[in-house]
């Protein structure tokens, strides 16, 4: 079981780190796969009532790897920690399978009651972004992703992104991609793969302004096409009166350059 564990997880890393070439450097070469190979002992001892030997166990996994987990953490398949220099998982946190979790990650508690769930608990697919901070006993969603840097004090739902200090929770909707983020998007979701938890469109201000810049060219479309609907009907009205209405500074063409605007703001 335990070998068959580990094999699981260096076919993980070789999938989804482009810098892993083979099975033997990741085996001797990857901290995170020896700190979670060194927790499922640390846990078996937990769980066994050997607590004190769990402890001893995940402090030298802390000292080969610089990653400090505690033994009675959850832990699922698939999991990946990248780098892992300096990251934290606190007692009761629960890691999903499939999840990514970068260097500097702390899953954090935020009360002192023994006994309860101080920690988070991470969803399926869950990627958390370098030196992110998720504190405190609630969950972040299935496939959500935490950006680097981030400080996370609340639920984020599943297929969500939470960015910035504090958090700021970006709900995944639908939009209109050019051909080449779409492609991007696409290989990125096969590999299982979104650096440190960020791709494009996460940013929230920059979405505020393409949202703006979009509104603004389509009302001035509308603008236009009224101006042009009003000229039509005066010089179809034959008569100096009606075109004497419509103004010489009236604007019937558009010079509103929303893609150069939003190509600023990516």
């Amino acid at each position: 079981m335990l070998f068959a564990r580990l094999r699981e997880d260096i076919a993980c890393i070789l999938e989804r780190d482009p810098a892993a070439r083979t099975a033997w450097e990741v085996l001797t070469c990857y901290p995170g796969l020896h700190a979670l190979a060194m927790h499922r002992v640390a846990h078996w001892c937990w769980t066994h009532q050997l607590k004190w030997l769990g402890r001893w166990i995940s402090h030298w996994a802390r000292f080969f790897s610089g990653i400090e987990i505690h033994p009675g953490a959850k832990v699922g398949r698939r999991v990946f920690i990248d780098h892992g220099m300096g990251v934290v998982v606190g007692e009761t946190a629960e890691i999903g399978d499939e999840c990514t979790i970068y260097q500097g990650v702390t899953l954090g508690g935020t009360s002192l009651g023994k006994g309860t769930k101080r920690h988070p608990t991470l969803g399926r697919g869950v990627i958390v972004g370098a030196n992110a901070q998720v504190l405190g006993g609630f969950t972040v969603g299935d496939g959500a992703r935490v950006g680097s840097n981030a400080v996370v004090t609340k639920p984020v739902p599943p297929g969500a992104t939470a960015v910035g200090n504090p958090a700021r929770i970006i709900v995944a909707k639908a939009t209109v991609m050019d051909e080449k983020q779409a492609e991007r998007e696409a290989i990125a979701a096969r590999m299982g793969f979104s650096a440190y938890g960020v791709t494009e469109g996460d940013d929230p201000l920059s979405q505020a302004l393409r949202g703006l810049i979009d509104n603004a060219s389509g009302h001035e479309h509308q603008i236009t096409l009224l101006w042009q609907a009003i000229r039509t009907l005066a010089k179809d009205a034959q008569t100096e009166d009606a075109r004497c209405c419509l103004p010489t500074d009236a604007q019937t063409q558009e010079h509103f350059d929303a893609e150069g605007l939003n190509r600023l703001v990516k």
